[in-house]
């Protein structure tokens, strides 16, 4: 009689069961009993410290680092805002660059004191950087040479201090080089600090469905148990495949395009990193052709982004004589795939198989995986549930549904924030019992696995960034002609999604114009690609608000028609 095959659940009880390494314990979170992991490092002080080694770490163009270097200069940096910029616990320091090892170093420094890294978004323009750093009450902001050209307007306003990273140009007297500043440090330990796992460390902004975005606040708990939920699910996926670990042809190397200031690429790369010493290979920016070079010459084993970015890859390996066989994984996020790119990675790559997730800055970034066989078999899914969270889905009084019913995707559990940074209203409106309101509408079948149908949030998600309408709608509203606007969504093959907009101007305005007028008021990504003008006011419905579905779907046959 033949063994019985092992299910997710099974291989998750055993590998959480007392005694085992992924061992679950009952904690209090924010007020509400979670699952969370026993024997999880308690902060990232302490999963920084604990894998110091010689391994490559990071590698950005021809520079490269051992975990031990960027420990090392990280403890300088760390020593720096301590001493000489009074950095306390608690305090707020920002981040704003490209993905340099220097966002790497200060990240840790700011992490490992006490301190909160704010990730800033290097899109922002002046304005949004402006709001970003007020918002946060930030103290000290670390930015390359394109930030510093952005925040050189505000920043004394502001009452920052700004320390420079990779500059080009000459600086004002108040803004040092970090270079110049560690090069007179030597060597030192990392500063004392007692720091609670329940201590907040990150904020990291999202664009919501109104006004400005939202600073997502979460704690080294939150983060620690993400990180080990990764972790969990990769063993648990092995266990119930009965397959024995294989010693890799290649050292675990992953190629990291999406910018870090996202939770893919500071949780889901950056600290994914530590406890199975990966290297990281670093680019300037995304480019498909040379992130295959990368791949073939430093025999990248993973690789994890947006549809579109995977896409992309798929089309150059299609296309050129790059050897990626040292791909395992391609994994996405942030935006569904269509089920054409799920077996095209599938059958382009020779070792790599695919998969994604649905997770949220506001879960850092875990939720729902699905990956190999199984995804191939549910490319529609986003996966099943982390073993640390509970899903379900609710109607619009707010009553839990049973599964396969459609309705509003709820979270909970260990990984998920108490809040957002000085939104109370923002609070109120998204957290119920305990329960995250994700703005998603899904279901879930009786085999647990997700399928997202819809969305309630009023946003844009182009290329796995969250692009809030409203704010697009308030820049489009100062310009004079314009009296009436709504931004919406229409489908783009590359992205997933773009932004499209119809706008109420009684006067001609000029597209190329209003490009202009925009470039200066938003970050280029957020800019519509789809304009319709029309002379008289916008349809409305029967509550008098702007009837926005009406012109998405007439904004999406012109589309498809080729009349946009």
């Amino acid at each position: 009689m033949s063994e019985r095959k092992l299910t997710r659940l099974d291989a998750l009880a055993q590998l959480t069961a007392p005694g085992q390494a992924y061992e679950l314990e009952e904690v209090d979170v924010y007020g509400h009993a979670c699952r969370a992991f026993k024997n999880a490092p308690a902060t990232l002080r302490e999963l920084y410290s604990e894998n110091r080694s010689d391994v490559t770490f990071f590698v950005y163009e021809d520079e490269r680092y051992t975990y031990e270097e960027v420990y090392q200069r990280s403890c300088q940096i760390a020593k720096l805002l301590v001493d000489d910029y009074g950095i306390k616990k608690g305090d707020r320091v920002s981040i704003s660059m490209r993905n340099y090892p220097e966002w790497v170093m200060a990240f840790n420094a700011i992490t490992s004191i006490g301190a909160i890294a704010v990730a800033m978004n290097s899109l922002w323009l002046t304005g949004e950087m402006e709001y970003g750093l007020d918002n946060s009450g930030s103290c000290v902001l670390f930015a390359d040479q394109e930030r510093v050209d952005r925040v050189l307007p505000i920043y004394h306003q502001l009452e920052i201090k700004v320390i420079a990273v990779r500059t080009n140009k000459p600086l004002p007297d108040d803004i040092p080089r970090l270079e110049d500043l560690l090069n007179k440090m030597p060597p030192c330990e990392m500063p004392p600090v007692q720091i609670d796992p329940n201590d907040d460390v990150t904020i990291l902004y999202t664009s919501g469905s109104t006004g400005n975005p939202k600073g997502v606040v979460s704690s080294h708990l939150n983060i620690i148990n993400a990180l080990l939920s990764w972790e969990l699910d990769g063993q648990a996926a092995m266990l119930a495949m009965n397959l024995e670990p294989q010693p890799l042809e290649y050292p675990p190397t992953t190629l990291l395009a999406v910018p870090l200031f996202h939770a893919t690429g500071s949780h889901a790369v950056l600290l994914n990193s530590y406890r199975s010493q990966r290297r990281i290979v670093s680019m300037y920016r995304w480019d498909a052709r040379l992130a295959a070079g990368l791949i073939e010459e430093e025999r990248i084993t993973s690789f994890i982004a947006p549809a579109a970015m995977t896409g992309d890859l798929v089309e150059v390996a299609r296309k050129t004589n790059r050897d990626l066989s040292s791909l395992a994984t391609v994994g996405g996020g942030g935006a569904p795939r269509a089920p054409e790119q799920v077996k095209g990675i599938a059958n382009t790559f020779s070792k790599a198989m695919p998969g994604t997730g649905w997770g949220m800055t506001e879960t850092n970034a875990i939720g729902t995986g699905i990956g190999g066989d199984d995804y191939l078999n549910h490319p529609g899914s986003s996966g099943r549930c982390s073993a640390i969270l509970d899903l379900a889905t609710f109607d619009e009084e707010g009553n839990e549904l049973p599964q396969g019913e459609r309705g509003e995707l709820r979270v909970r559990g260990t990984s998920v924030i108490q809040g957002y940074w000085r939104r109370p209203e923002a609070n109120t409106e998204a957290f119920v019992d305990g329960w995250l309101k994700t703005g998603d509408v899904g279901y879930i079948d009786d085999e647990g696995y997700l399928y997202i149908v819809d969305r309630i949030k009023d946003l844009v998600i182009r290329g796995g960034e969250n692009i809030g309408c409203a704010e697009v709608e308030a820049a489009l509203l100062e310009h004079e002609a314009i009296l009436e606007a709504t931004v919406y969504a229409v489908p783009d093959e590359r992205l997933g999604e773009e932004v499209g907009t119809t706008v109420y101007s009684p006067s001609a305005i000029d597209v190329d114009d209003l490009n202009a007028f925009l470039n200066a008021r938003v970050a280029r990504f957020k800019i519509p690609r789809y304009f319709k003008i029309i002379t008289e006011p916008l349809p409305r419905i029967a509550s008098g608000k702007i009837n926005k579905r009406e012109l998405r779907e007439l904004a999406v046959r012109e589309i498809r028609d080729g009349k946009a």
